[in-house]
């Protein structure tokens, strides 16, 4: 079910997301979000860290890509130096 509803920007650019949005969501003060802006749409999404589950999840799939690859644990300490140190 899709909500529309209207609010304004106060002059330190905040939004009021309504609470009846805010409710049917179950955002809580804290929510971050990902902005996008195009022309004159602006897009929110809500974002949160992964669970346990889908970390763990998230883990499995990339030590099977890496080994897919080729990539031992030297390598990618390598390869995270290289990244931190911006080369």
């Amino acid at each position: 079910m899709t909500s529309v509803a209207t609010t304004k920007m106060s002059s330190k650019g905040q939004v009021v997301i309504p609470e009846e949005i805010r409710k049917r969501l179950g955002l809580e003060a804290g929510a971050q979000f990902v902005v996008i802006a195009e022309r004159d749409t602006v897009i929110m999404k809500a974002i949160s860290p992964p669970s346990m589950d889908e970390f763990d999840s998230l883990l499995s799939e990339a030590k099977t890509q890496a080994k897919a690859a080729g990539l031992n644990q030297r390598d990618l300490k390598s390869i995270i130096k290289e990244v931190r140190d911006g080369k």
